[in-house]
């Protein structure tokens, strides 16, 4: 701005002063009518985006701008009438489909595999009897089936092992069949005693003091101890299995992680300090008693496997320092998928190239959703990602290298135009400190990051699906309140890791983990076996297949939509 003092006094040299005053601010103006045209461009780019034309290849608003590199006309005609076909193969697939099903009866009768009570119905002597001719004959019956539940019964189950003497000489000793392991000494209690516990706590997140209530309607009162006593004998007898899985899941190509927060009581006396993990215990003990505090802020790590081992192993952690991921992947080679936190971040970076970082497109798209300022722009780029989440919709059906080939031909295409607009002048006018601005920078930091998932077709573009394994720990948090101490921490992960790798696979959670059991403690090491997927074949009856139908409606309807839009884009305006 011209300071008052330097303002010239004599007429010609204001004129001149005017003169280039007046040639700055229309090159200004130029420059901004410029990056109106470019920022209406991206605008125009973004209501095709919305309204669904994503998949197919399609021309920018330029002339001289193509989504994909084709040398005519002609063939970028092709390439579109190919997509329509394909979106309209997909919508009348579906239709037909649900269809079907809206016509299939539905099942009203109660299942065949119930037990059967029968009972005949009272009939009043006025119905029995007929007033002129006397006692009526029943000729049939009409049934109905009423659906009845009893609460679990508990029985004490009675063995009797013999014993056999010879009578012909005391020193040949007594003879009797051998005991066979058991989860208490003595046998007291079975195993289904025990899968009721661990599947009411880390299934349906119910604390002990609840399941002496549960137990109290059959006729048995436990004490709590009783209960946690029988906890820690599975979580010692399944150990070997959930560490054989921990060693898959360490050897896979690619594993997602992430992590969520859980209360310890202080212990009354801290270990002596052995190793990175003592230390950090001591560390944090020393840090909570400072403040003043009765517990600290621990944490539950998952790890689960995105290719070649479909397990979640949880890890407890008394906090988020790297030590945790350090350790579980100290011996690891693969692609480590998961949000752009420092700590997840460094473990890549200390892992001398054994690990790449995949970063997580819904941790970006979220950053950019919860950006207050710069609406219009925003939702721009949400468009644009939004673009790039049809195309990984319409390739989850497809094998991996089909994916891949897809994502190569496609993503590729898109995240160009996003990082085209990253790099573009409108973005200059953003305030640097505003939240729009930090949703920017994440991209562009970790842009090298987000691609990677290009270069996998076995990678999904997101890391949502161990995202929701953290929902696993917070509904159990929110009726266990703590966590007692470090070995109780390990003691519900390793619980928690066979018990979400079985929901993973739709089993019946109980079912599979009383064989499990069953197995382990007849001496059972074929632990390859008693892996959950593989156990899943050779019992069928134990997937809830109503789970399976779930998600393949679910895939179905993203699909159909996903089509929809593409057809509503190429009709006319």
């Amino acid at each position: 701005m011209q300071d008052a003092a330097d303002i010239p006094q004599d007429l010609e040299r204001c004129q001149a002063l005017c003169r280039r005053q007046a040639a700055q601010l229309a090159e200004q103006f130029a420059q901004l009518a410029e990056q109106g045209s470019e920022l209406e461009k991206f605008r125009k780019l973004l209501s095709q985006l919305v309204n669904g034309s994503r998949s197919e290849k399609r021309v920018l608003s330029s002339p001289d701008q193509r989504w994909l590199p084709f040398e005519s006309d002609a063939e970028f005609q092709a390439a579109r009438e190919e997509a329509l076909a394909e979106a309209q193969a997909v919508v009348e697939t579906y239709t037909v489909q649900r269809q079907k099903r809206q016509q299939k009866p539905r099942q009203e009768a109660l299942p065949s595999c119930l037990r059967r009570e029968e009972q005949i119905a009272p009939s009043p002597e006025a119905i029995a009897t007929c007033p002129t001719h006397g006692p009526r004959t029943i000729i049939g019956y009409d049934t109905t089936e009423t659906l009845v539940h009893k609460p679990a019964e508990l029985f004490v189950r009675v063995t009797k092992y013999p014993k056999f003497a010879c009578l012909r000489a005391k020193d040949c000793g007594i003879a009797s069949p051998e005991r066979p392991t058991s989860l208490v000494e003595g046998n007291r209690f079975d195993t289904s005693v025990a899968v009721t516990i661990v599947e009411a706590k880390w299934f349906h997140y119910l604390p002990i003091y609840r399941l002496q209530d549960l137990f109290a309607k059959s006729g048995w009162i436990p004490s709590r101890s009783t209960l946690l006593n029988i906890v820690t004998q599975v979580a010692f007898v399944v150990g070997p299995l959930v560490d054989f899985m921990r060693k898959k899941v360490q050897a896979d190509a690619a594993v997602g992680l992430d992590d969520t927060s859980c209360r310890m009581l202080l212990p009354r006396e801290v270990p002596p300090v052995q190793d990175a993990k003592s230390r950090r215990l001591a560390d944090k003990v020393a840090e909570a008693r400072q403040k003043g505090q009765d517990s600290l802020l621990a944490k539950m790590w998952v790890y689960s496997g995105l290719v070649l081992a479909p397990y979640n192993i949880f890890d407890f952690r008394v906090s988020r320092h790297r030590d945790g991921p350090d350790d579980f992947f100290k011996n690891s080679r693969c692609k480590v998928q998961g949000d752009c936190f420092s700590g997840n971040t460094s473990v890549v970076l200390h892992s001398n190239e054994r690990l790449e970082f995949v970063a997580c497109w819904a941790h970006a798209r979220r950053k950019v959703v919860e950006a207050q300022t710069y609406a219009a722009e925003g939702q721009l780029l949400l468009g644009m990602i939004q673009a790039l989440y049809d195309i990984e919709t319409r390739g989850k059906i497809l094998s991996c290298e089909e994916r891949l080939a897809l994502r190569q031909r496609e993503s590729t295409v898109v995240l160009a135009a996003i990082r085209q607009w990253l790099d573009s002048a409108p973005l200059e006018l953003v305030l640097p400190k505003s939240d729009f601005a930090e949703a920017l920078r994440y991209l562009r930091n970790h842009w090298e990051a987000l691609n990677v998932y290009t270069r996998d077709g076995r990678i999904p573009i997101d890391n949502n699906s161990v995202e929701q394994l953290m929902k696993q720990v917070a509904l159990g948090r929110k009726a266990w309140l703590f966590v007692g101490n470090v070995a109780a921490g390990e003691q519900s992960a390793t619980l928690m890791s066979l018990v979400s790798s079985a929901k993973r696979h739709d089993l019946d959670v109980g079912v599979y983990l009383k064989d499990v059991l069953d197995q382990l403690l007849a001496g059972c090491t074929d632990y390859e076996r008693l892996l959950p997927d593989v156990w899943k074949q050779s019992h069928p009856e134990a997937v809830r297949v109503y789970r399976v139908e779930e998600r393949r409606d679910k895939a179905d309807r993203k699909q159909f939509h996903a089509a929809q839009r593409r057809l509503a884009a190429a009709k006319p305006a």
